[in-house]
């Protein structure tokens, strides 16, 4: 088995390419290693000392690393994790990656919502996982709408440039009740 290996825009995550599926669909984001036990290859790749975050998405898996960890020092044993996980035969997920990630949201606003979340697949996530990450709605008051960025995207040093400058002008000139996007952590 060969996993290729990509750089992100976060300095401190990496893309892993297994050149296999990872989940059927949807998306997996583990910020910690207490959130990752429905995961066996999250919890493998978490044992793992620096790893900070593992994220699983179609075709890849994203790894963030501590501060203090250099690459050179848990790159290989990252790979080996994966490597060892496929070779066990077990899931990535013991259960379903939940559908699209987005927050539900019924309402007078539902109208906007659905053309947001729509953008959002169809223009955004589609570039964001280029990067190793995601970008899924949360939610949307007075003009403003939350969104929860995860993987590479989570803590990446672009991340503020990439909503204000790409996706709030991309909502606020097809939507024009959208005035502004601010990040939400969960």
């Amino acid at each position: 088995m060969f996993i290729q290996t990509e750089a992100t825009p976060n300095p401190a995550t990496l893309k892993f390419l297994p050149g296999n599926t990872v989940l059927g669909s949807g998306t997996a984001d583990f910020p910690s290693k207490d959130t990752s036990e429905k995961s066996p290859l999250a919890s493998k790749i978490f044992q793992v000392e620096g790893v900070v975050a593992v994220f699983l998405g179609t075709d890849f898996i994203t790894v963030t690393k501590s501060e203090e960890m250099d690459w050179d020092h848990i790159k290989s044993s990252i790979l080996g994790s994966i490597m060892e996980h496929y070779q066990s035969g077990e899931p990535a997920m013991t259960e379903e990656a939940t559908g699209s990630g987005h927050a539900t949201h019924s309402g007078e606003d539902s109208g906007i919502i659905v053309q947001i979340k729509d953008l959002l697949d169809t223009r955004v996530r589609p570039a964001v996982a280029q990067d190793g990450g995601d970008i899924v709605f949360h939610g949307f008051e007075s003009g403003i709408v939350y969104l929860h960025m995860q993987g590479a995207c989570a803590g990446c040093p672009s991340s503020t440039l990439t909503l204000k400058m790409g996706i709030e002008n991309l909502l606020r000139h097809y939507i024009p009740e959208v005035l502004e996007v601010r990040p939400v952590a969960t």
